[in-house]
Formats: C-alpha cells, structure tokens, sequence
C-alpha cells in the first residue's frame, strides 16, 4: 500500500478553485494512479476531516512552443474533494 503523501502531491488555487470553497469543495492534483477511495483516505488521515463525496478528472497535457520546438507540459489528475458540513481544512483558510 502506498503512503497517504505519495497520493495527494499538491493543492490547486486558483479563481475558479477559491469560489469552490463557499461550497465546502476542495481542489488537489493527485496520483494520476490513484483511485477515488484512495484519494478519499489520504484526505481522511492528513486532514483529519470527513469526506463526503470526490470527483476526479484526467486533464491531458497542454501543447506548448519554444520557438520551431513543439512539446506538451505533463499529464495529470485532478481531484475535487467535498467535506461533510462542519469539517475544514486550515491549509484554504488563509486565502
């Protein structure tokens, strides 16, 4: 079994991700590997809050140009997190 930290590798925050926290939605970048369980789990144990529910999305690489060079910035996978009402996590509460 994997460890939690090696599933959930970055928050995301962005406009779009901000509004989401009004709806007790948060955003991460996961293990393009992971499943909706695990990435459930590693929310539960880090966190130490109650998930309600998680949506994922497989986001393609974009293409980009470095002069007559033509390349693709990585693949990923996106995971939309939503905590039972009462639960936060500190990390957003800043922002």
């Amino acid at each position: 079994m994997r460890d939690y930290r090696d599933i959930i590798i970055r928050p995301v925050v962005t406009e779009k991700s901000m509004n989401l926290l009004a709806d007790n939605k948060y955003t991460f970048i996961v293990d393009k590997r992971a499943t909706k369980t695990e990435v459930k789990n590693a929310i539960e144990n880090i966190f130490n809050v109650k998930v309600e529910s998680v949506r994922t999305m497989n986001l393609k690489g974009k293409p980009k140009r470095m002069g007559r060079f033509v390349g693709r910035t990585p693949a990923r996978k996106k995971a939309i997190v939503t905590l039972k009402s009462g639960h936060k996590i500190r990390i957003f509460e800043g922002m």
